[in-house]
This record gives C-alpha cells, structure tokens and sequence, in this order.
C-alpha cells in the first residue's frame, strides 16, 4: 500500500479561492476533485482490477460534472476559466 494517499488541499483552496475564508465554493470544491480524481486515476492505472476504487472515480468525476455545470449555468467566463486552469477537455 502506499503511504502518498494524502492530497494536499491548501496550495489548492489558496489558487481557487474567492476571498480569504473561502473553502467551499464551486470552484474550489471542482478542483479539490479534480485533484482527487488525478490521484485515482494514477492509482488505477497500476491497479487495473481495483474494482471498488474504480466505482468512488466514476461518483467523484459525476460529482465533479453536476458542479461544471453549475458554474456554467451562472458564470460560463468562470467556467471557461475553470476548464483552462485545470485543464480539462469539454
């Protein structure tokens, strides 16, 4: 097993953050995940068979994508931002 499960959330909240106390927006929230779901994805990559970790990646990128569309319904300049910083496809 591997002891790198952690992700470190602060440099992450401080990029994507609107305002100092700011933890829990869209935007912060989609890239806390996509952070996680890089981190499944290497992790899959290694251990194809790993069935159940394979089911959490598919709920966090359909969480992931609810919120996208949030912040496209009610900022699409904030989404396109969104898509460039993290560089996602859509």
């Amino acid at each position: 097993m591997s002891n790198n499960t952690k992700i470190d959330k602060k440099p992450i909240i401080e990029q994507f953050r609107k305002s100092d106390a700011d933890t829990g927006s869209s935007e912060v929230q989609i890239a806390l995940l996509s952070a996680r779901i890089n981190h499944l994805t290497d992790h899959l990559r290694v251990h194809r068979k790993d069935y159940h970790s394979r089911r959490g990646l598919i709920a966090l990128a359909s969480r992931r994508r609810k919120l996208l569309d949030y912040v496209k319904r009610h900022d699409l300049n904030k989404y396109k931002q969104l898509l460039a910083d993290l560089k996602l496809r859509r």
